[in-house]
């Protein structure tokens, strides 16, 4: 099974003590779940690779690397460098995989399960959204809890700008000042490419809904009615605040609400922290895994 951290351990130790319970069958919704999450975090998968580039440090090598890339070019030949698979990482969604359709980890992917698990089992009402969707990997996800739990009502909606994270600005939000995800190309990533990962896991059908362009422009006038989990993956002060402002009020009582960047992103945790103070929420915050964080809206 490869080597695993402390953490992993436990968790398929839970897992199979669940499903190993004398006279109880193995439950194929668990198994495909945990198949699918490590599917989409590609973990387990080993070492990756990935084309090869000059970084700062082999600045002084370039001419030498240009020509070499000039002449395997012509043979069809590219340069490619070796990612040394980390699973802590993996797991806490510390690395940005080459290939896989999530680089939120197996942590905020088990989070993201038993909140949908929870709705499902209280019967709160409402549709599950991700407000950035990357290569759609947390989405598809959705998608696959409810199909394994026989959930045939509630829509999935994945909200993206489906190129990239806009520009910070500065003079409404000053906290965005200097940011600068705006210019990583890897998170621009089409809409078509996220459907053609969805029809991958055969997950694509018309309760996947789609909402292309900037939070400010489409969730505003979204014709969502109520919504059972919320996850914000939007980086940016801006972002954060205008997803919140758009979509919170339709959260059902007894629904979650699920902030990947919280730790890792101090605008965005400013933007959730001004949010809940303006409107006074005081359900505690739950730390997931040092980074993304969830509540229960319980009024």
């Amino acid at each position: 099974m490869g080597h695993r951290t402390g953490e992993e351990r436990g968790a398929v130790r839970r897992f199979w003590t669940r499903v190993s319970e004398p006279h109880v069958e193995p439950d194929a919704a668990a198994l495909y779940l945990d198949l699918l999450k490590r599917t989409l975090t590609r973990t387990g998968f080993g070492e990756a690779y990935r084309p090869f580039t000059v970084s700062s440090k082999r600045r002084f090598a370039f001419p030498f690397y240009a020509a070499l890339y000039y002449v395997l070019s012509r043979f069809g030949i590219e340069l490619m460098e070796r990612l040394p698979f980390d699973p802590e990482a993996r797991a806490r969604g510390r690395d940005r995989p080459v290939d896989a359709e999530t680089m939120i980890g197996l942590c905020r992917l088990d989070n993201l399960q038993g909140c949908i698990e929870d709705v499902l089992r209280s019967n709160v009402a409402g549709d599950l959204i991700e407000t950035g969707v990357w290569r759609g990997g947390s989405v598809i996800f959705m998608r696959g809890v409810l199909a394994a739990h026989g959930d045939r009502e509630r829509q999935v909606w994945a909200a993206d700008s489906f190129q990239g994270l806009p520009r910070p600005d500065a003079v409404h939000y000053p906290a965005d000042r200097g940011d600068l995800h705006w210019a990583r190309v890897e998170l621009a990533v089409s809409q078509d490419e996220v459907k053609r990962n969805f029809e991958r896991y055969a997950l694509l059908d018309e309760r996947v809904r789609f909402l292309a362009g900037w939070f400010k422009d489409t969730l505003p006038s979204a014709p969502i009615e109520r919504i059972a989990v919320l996850r914000l993956d939007g980086d940016l002060y801006e972002s954060t605040s205008d997803a919140l402002r758009a979509l919170y009020p339709k959260l059902s009582i007894g629904g979650w609400a699920i902030i990947d960047d919280y730790g890792a992103v101090a605008a965005c945790a400013q933007a959730v922290d001004d949010y809940r103070r303006e409107h006074g929420i005081t359900e505690p915050i739950q730390d997931i895994d040092g980074i993304g964080v969830c509540w229960r809206r319980e009024r």
